[in-house]
């Protein structure tokens, strides 16, 4: 009774305070319990933990070995480093590679913990594995203000790698101006060879940019004249323009020579509704004498039942036999293949007359207004365009982009785009974002000096910040100039680098932006940014940054929650997303919803306790809950509420003011045309998945062994599908689109280490296959055969199968 009433005293405290509240007795187990604590520097809630536990500070886990001092170095959690500090934690530690806490915290700029280190005797000389020192880190990433810290503790500042390179090789090959110039006046030596003979010096003058001249085809011509339309002078009162063109023609009246171009597309569609309404008449008549047919035939032969065509497929109609009944059909089934034939020689012309009548008719409105005589053509003609996209989708992408901008007509045939391949959504994406800039391909303008991005490597985040947000977003839109200041490079190659590097400063522990989440791998926005007074508009920038990156197609090399990218699309957060922040926290919510507490005595209201910098507060759910009890009936409320609070209330000015830059270049309009996952991959790009790997790293349960039939077709599917379709899968069953390093023998689940696993579930017709991405398991049904299982995988893949099982 006693050891019951304990452990529901600690259920009460961890949902109270919204973490666990004791270390368990293993180390293995505690260090997966404190990392995410210590990630988020969440200090006093690490030494409430630590001050009743035995837990080994210096406890190396994970296949590299390293410790929490090595991840509070990482993450720059300057006061959880103290802490781990001053409890007898190595500073001069190795994980497997030889990397030391001050290896990570230079690599990733942290100046604070750096200097702890320091202070605690942590040995600057220290080589990782590939002879790499702190200063070879600080060199390469260009940190000049830590390396003038750090290079006064060095004994020998022309220490070699593995390479025999030395940290003004790796300098000089970056291109970082400031840090060369740092260890050259700290007596390094410019002419010192490495292992193949190069020299700083030798890196230094081969470095350039590249310019990258890119000419764009010629736009249609109904969209240059209605670039000019756009682009010329208003009308005057009297209707009568002279400066607009020599003939006085009013511009009202300048698209009046289309209109028996625009008749006649109207005539045409009517003519194809007519003949399509036709044609299911004809397919009813068919099948009645078909039907009467059936018995009468003289050779005895049997004719299978009829069934007419659906809506938009009208093929040669036959007996069944194999013979043609000319006789009986008459000129019926010519009827059918010429409607067929007619569909197949118009469709792409007639959708390219429509696009072109939807951008004179759009130019002619205010901006953001679709022409109602526009809307009105399309519900007119809804059955004709709605016949020419099932019979070939792609003519969406190609000509239909009015659907983008305007609600209404797009929810008609959202069901149509969503199931088109990603491939030619991003397509139609880039053409749609892309197609307000006509000046832009006409011309070839060199760039103006005064909309080049000029910014400072040693402070380039805020520096950036600061000219972007005076940037003209138009210009932006089509084209980016950077150069750094005090260097002459321009081109891609500097604009890459700028994306490369903000990337990372994002992110970066200074700024209190971003923290890592439970899997160290991926990054959601900070709680407690506030702490940093500049932190909206900060996120303003950080959804700028990302906005044009999509913008440009320049990857970015960092990736959020799942539940992050749930925010930028729109998409409501639910519970099961709290695990990438808290997993324990989130298996104790699932047993709140799992299990009847009325009889418990939990004593819970709708109000939790957070850790804010150190600081415990209580903070209700909703107005009042400090005094509302947590009931059998209410239970699902506060579980929603508190998923609220800790995944958007919490970070809801963040989100706010990060969608307002990421819309600056993104209109919500086209992100809407993809998925959390999806979106992943248009920001960070596609992974590589090594098939070999996850075989030999894959587990088999509930009755299946490797040799099982369905796992080797399994196995077989995998190989043959798109690279693509490999990393849904991998998101479908683990929640990630990457591979950590090491490969599938280093993948996470919710408490630790976890192999990809594959369980059999019985098979019952049209049965999709489920995942539970905590543990990273598919459950596969027992397919009896080959195809089948590759049918019912990719639709759960393309489709989805969240909560449906069936389909």
């Amino acid at each position: 009774m006693e050891r019951a009433m304990e452990q529901l005293n600690r259920l009460t405290r961890s949902l109270r305070r919204a973490r666990t509240v004791e270390l368990p007795d293993d180390n293995e187990t505690a260090v997966y319990t404190l990392m995410p604590m210590v990630m988020a520097d969440q200090h006093r809630s690490v030494s409430e933990l630590l001050s009743n536990s035995k837990f080994d500070v210096n406890y190396a886990f994970g296949r590299v070995k390293r410790s929490l001092l090595h991840i509070a170095a990482n993450c720059g959690s300057v006061e959880c480093l103290v802490l781990l500090l001053k409890k007898g934690a190595n500073p001069n530690y190795q994980d497997i590679s030889g990397c030391t806490p001050l290896h990570l915290a230079a690599r990733n700029g942290q100046k604070k913990c750096m200097s702890k280190l320091l202070e605690y005797s942590a040995d600057v000389n220290i080589c990782n594995n590939e002879g790499l020192t702190a200063i070879h880190w600080l060199a390469v990433n260009g940190r000049t203000e830590l390396l003038h810290d750090l290079v006064q503790h060095v004994s020998d500042v022309d220490v070699e790698d593995a390479m025999g390179q030395t940290a003004l090789h790796v300098a000089c090959q970056n291109g970082h101006k400031t840090t060369v110039q740092c260890l050259l006046d700290s007596g390094a030596d410019i002419n010192r060879p490495n292992v193949s003979g190069a020299t700083p010096l030798y890196f230094a003058c081969s470095i350039s940019s590249n310019y990258d001249a890119q000419m764009k085809s010629l736009l249609r011509i109904v969209r240059i004249f209605c670039h000019v339309f756009r682009i010329g002078p208003s009308s005057p009162s009297n209707g009568i323009d002279m400066g607009y063109n020599g003939n006085k023609t009013p511009r009202s009246q300048v698209f009046k020579p289309l209109e028996l171009l625009w008749h006649s597309l109207d005539e045409w569609l009517v003519l194809i509704a007519t003949e399509l309404m036709k044609n299911k008449k004809d397919s009813t008549d068919i099948t009645s004498i078909l039907l009467k047919q059936k018995g009468q035939d003289q050779d005895g032969t049997s004719i299978p039942p009829f069934e007419p065509p659906g809506p938009g497929s009208y093929e040669n109609l036959s007996t069944g036999t194999g013979e043609s009944k000319p006789d009986v059909l008459g000129g019926k089934q010519e009827a059918s293949a010429d409607c067929q034939d007619v569909i197949s020689m118009t469709a792409n012309r007639l959708s390219a007359v429509i696009q072109a009548f939807y951008m004179c008719c759009s130019c002619q409105m205010p901006p953001g207004m679709t022409s109602p005589r526009f809307i009105e053509f399309v519900c007119k003609h809804d059955e004709v365009l709605k016949c020419f996209v099932n019979r070939n989708p792609k003519i969406i992408f190609d000509h239909f982009h009015f659907l983008l901008e305007c609600p209404e007509l797009m929810s008609r045939f959202m069901h149509i785009i969503k199931a088109q391949p990603f491939k030619d959504r991003c397509e139609w994406f880039y053409e749609h974002l892309h197609s307000g800039q006509p000046d832009s391909d006409m011309v070839h303008r060199p760039v103006n000096e005064n909309d080049i991005l000029l910014v400072h490597r040693d402070s380039i985040f805020r520096s950036s910040c600061e000219v972007v947000s005076k940037a003209n977003c138009a210009k932006l839109k089509q084209g980016i100039a950077v150069r750094f200041h005090g260097e002459e490079g321009m081109g891609q190659g500097v604009v890459r680098e700028w994306f490369d590097i903000l990337s990372n400063e994002i992110v970066n522990p200074d700024y209190a932006l971003f923290t890592q989440s439970a899997d160290g791998t991926t990054f959601q926005p900070n709680s407690n940014s506030s702490v940093n007074p500049d932190h909206l508009n900060y996120f303003r920038f950080a959804g700028q940054i990302l906005g044009l990156a999509l913008n440009h197609r320049q990857l970015v090399n960092i990736y959020f929650t799942r539940s992050f990218y749930k925010h930028i699309l729109g998409i409501p957060v639910n519970y099961q997303d709290v695990a990438s922040i808290d997993p324990e926290y989130a298996k104790n919510l699932q047993w709140i919803l799992d299990n009847d507490i009325s009889d418990l005595g939990l004593e819970l209201t709708f109000s939790v306790e957070t850790d804010v910098f150190g600081a415990m507060e209580e903070v209700p759910l909703k107005p009042g809950g400090g005094s509302i009890l947590v009931t059998q009936n209410n239970k699902a409320e506060y579980v929603q509420l508190v998923t609220e609070l800790r995944m958007t209330r919490a970070i809801q000015p963040q989100i706010n003011a990060f969608l307002q830059g990421f819309h600056m270049f993104i209109p919500p309009s086209l992100i809407q045309l993809f998925d959390e996952y999806e979106l992943e991959l248009l920001l960070s790009g596609m992974p590589e998945i090594d098939v070999s790997d996850w075989i030999k790293n894959t587990e088999y349960t509930s009755g299946y062994e490797r040799e099982d039939p369905v796992i080797q077709w399994f196995w077989e599917v995998v190989e043959d599908i798109t690279p693509e379709e490999r990393v849904l899968l991998l998101q479908f069953v683990t929640g990630s689109s990457r591979v950590p390093h090491g490969g599938f023998a280093n993948i996470m689940g919710g408490s630790g280490l976890q192999n990809f696993t594959i369980a059999a579930v019985p098979y019952t017709p049209n049965l999709l296959p489920t995942s539970s991405t905590c543990i990273n398991m598919l459950k596969l049904p027992e397919y009896p055969s080959k195809e089948i299982l590759k049918d019912r995988l990719l639709v759960a893949l393309h489709c989805g199968s969240y909560g449906y099982t069936m389909a």
